[in-house]
């Protein structure tokens, strides 16, 4: 109703008219945000057709998600929708990353049925930002090429490119591989096999040799070795050793062998697996049936 013909509304008047409650109202109105026009002789909130329209745009803004602070500056003139709108956006984006990432960590707590330990430690890992992600990672990078200045710079650059980074909206199964992956890099056991390799690596180049051949030697072998099992070649008969001698020519068998025991490592694979899977693109073939055949060529002509 409105007030002593005055045309001003009462605060019961302004609810009925917006289907906002009267609380809602005395609240919003208490807090800035709709000042009342007049006050009755009784001390009651009056207001006029503005204040419809102005309610109905802290409703709007407040269904927005915009705070009463943000919608007292819309209304003063401090600042405009829009510029708040774009503030907002800014805010709900980072907002929804953090619930991806949450999302992304309980669902992997379920599937792992993982303790509370595991749990903190996996919320942890998948918060850590760039800067924190880049800093493991190159911690690692550090450590296993650390004194090698001879190693393939394509073999360096390669692994840097596979170290892979967590989105800011991991799926779950990235979030996994991430936690995975750390764990990792940071064994040290795992440390110390990937530093074995690259001494391989390092060890056969000198001056001379140019970069991406041990990358070269590897791509020889894996055709090589699956020419070979599509042919059906034993690793133990002769073809087998003709098949080696083009492939290592008068390079020693044994040194060879452990070389490519090295490389053949199940958690390089691992590595390279799960650096794809938080990279989001398609995991790399291991290639294992190829070095297998050339391990076992290789071990029977050491033993021969």
């Amino acid at each position: 109703m409105t007030h002593d013909g005055t045309g001003l509304l009462t605060i019961g008047a302004l609810a009925r008219a917006t289907g906002l409650s009267v609380r809602t109202i005395r609240y919003w109105s208490d807090e800035g945000a709709l000042p009342p026009v007049a006050r009755s002789a009784g001390g009651y909130r009056l207001y006029d057709a503005g204040s419809v329209a102005r309610l109905e745009l802290v409703r709007t803004l407040r269904e927005l998600g915009l705070g009463l602070d943000d919608v007292r500056r819309v209304l003063t003139g401090e600042t405009t929708v829009a510029q708040v709108a774009a503030a907002h956006v800014t805010a709900l984006d980072a907002r929804i990353r953090s619930l991806k990432v949450t999302r992304a960590v309980l669902s992997t707590v379920a599937r792992r049925g993982s303790t509370a330990e595991e749990t903190t430690l996996m919320n942890r890992l998948a918060r850590l930002s760039a800067a924190e992600r880049a800093r493991i990672l190159d911690d690692f990078m550090t450590e296993i090429f650390e004194g090698l200045d001879t190693a393939d710079p394509d073999i360096r650059s390669r692994l840097r490119f596979a170290a892979a980074d967590l989105p800011d909206d991991p799926t779950p199964e990235q979030v996994d591989a991430w936690v995975e992956l750390v764990e990792l890099i940071q064994d040290p056991e795992f440390r110390t096999t990937m530093r074995r390799m690259i001494e391989f690596n390092a060890a056969d180049r000198g001056p001379d040799v140019p970069s991406g051949s041990s990358l070269w030697f590897m791509s020889r072998l894996i055709r090589s070795a699956g020419d070979a099992l599509r042919e059906g070649v034993e690793p133990g008969s002769p073809r087998a050793a003709a098949v080696l001698r083009e492939l290592i020519g008068d390079a020693d068998p044994a040194a060879v062998l452990e070389r490519l025991a090295a490389v053949a490592d199940p958690r390089l694979n691992r590595y390279r697996e799960l650096a794809a899977v938080v990279n989001g693109v398609e995991r790399p073939s291991t290639h294992a049936e190829e070095f297998g055949w050339v391990v076992a060529a290789l071990e029977a002509r050491v033993a021969g």
